[in-house]
């Protein structure tokens, strides 16, 4: 049996009470993009996330976490290409 459904049976939390939970539809909003590009991501396993029967949750906390590690726009262009940017 998985670690973490053990816990969860025996009682023990597998997240923070104060952990705030949102819908693909507020991770949408949250992050200024497409569902279509979230949903993408789940795909892809890209995206920490957990499935409440069919629906898929986000932890916030873990997004934000997530987002900090994600690479910039302007990561992988040479100094050249980004001072010709401006």
């Amino acid at each position: 049996m998985n670690h973490n459904v053990r816990r969860a049976l025996e009682g023990g939390s597998m997240m923070q009470p104060e952990a705030k939970v949102i819908t693909v539809g507020e991770l949408a909003v949250y992050l200024h993009v497409h569902r279509s590009t979230l949903y993408r991501l789940l795909k892809k396993g890209q995206l920490p996330a957990f499935k409440i029967g069919s629906d898929w949750r986000f932890n916030v906390e873990a997004i934000d976490q997530w987002r900090m590690q994600q690479p910039t726009a302007l990561d992988g262009i040479s100094q050249n290409e980004a001072e010709t940017m401006h």
